[in-house]
């Protein structure tokens, strides 16, 4: 069964025993938050959203350590392979097969922190589980495609507002993606996006029909 890990702010690693590990936006260094040291991360995958500090954070470091590709927009992929790493470049709205399931990048509203690039979300399918990380992003309608076109067991949403989504939208965005269960993050770094997750929970099982689950950094879930 698949575990999906916080690793604190907007860094999650998906794995199972046996089988390729995913980290998504690893922020280690001089995260407040991160359970992990850089030495203690193994993984297979790199994805990375977009290119601020806070998400692109230590992909390069990390991707060297493992030997591991960096799955990304084709900015970030350039910038990644200049440095000698292994990559693999994509685009809005494209889908890609690898050894675990596919990667499918969608839209996300929200700078890309690299020249003449896009911030991205990802649809991610796993051995057969399917799950959403929105990255950074506002609220959008074209939400509810994300939800018609996959059916997701689990979705990641930032909640922390000024920079993302709040909480408000990010429980109609639940409502959009109709997802099995939600598991929210971007929130309480720092003051600026501090945020209750249990009311985010709260609000989300009550206004939609999916389970909401608060991981505590360095927490996991099987789903």
């Amino acid at each position: 069964m698949p575990e999906i890990t916080f690793l604190g702010h907007a860094a999650f690693k998906l794995g199972e025993e046996g089988k390729e590990t995913l980290l998504f936006d690893p922020f280690v260094t001089n995260n407040p938050l991160a359970p992990l040291k850089l030495e203690e991360i193994k993984t297979d995958y790199i994805l990375v959203s977009h290119g601020h500090f806070d998400h692109l954070g230590d992909a390069y470091e990390i991707a060297r350590m493992n030997g591991a590709t960096i799955i990304s927009t084709a900015e970030i992929a350039g910038q990644a392979g200049e440095k000698g790493l292994h990559t693999h470049a994509q685009h809005l709205g494209g889908r890609h097969s690898f050894p675990f399931g596919s990667v499918k990048l969608t839209l996300a509203f929200h700078g890309a922190g690299v020249p003449g690039g896009h911030a991205c979300g990802f649809v991610v399918e796993y051995y057969g589980k399917k799950f959403y990380f929105a990255g950074d992003t506002a609220l959008f309608g074209d939400m509810k495609l994300i939800g018609e076109l996959d059916a997701l067991d689990l979705a990641l949403l930032p909640i922390g507002d000024n920079f993302t989504m709040g909480i408000d939208d990010a429980v109609v965005a639940a409502s959009f993606l109709k997802a099995k269960t939600v598991i929210p993050y971007h929130y309480n770094t720092w003051p600026l996006i501090e945020a209750d997750p249990e009311e985010f929970k709260r609000k989300v099982e009550k206004k939609t029909g999916s389970k909401c689950v608060v991981l505590p950094p360095g927490s996991c879930y099987k789903f």
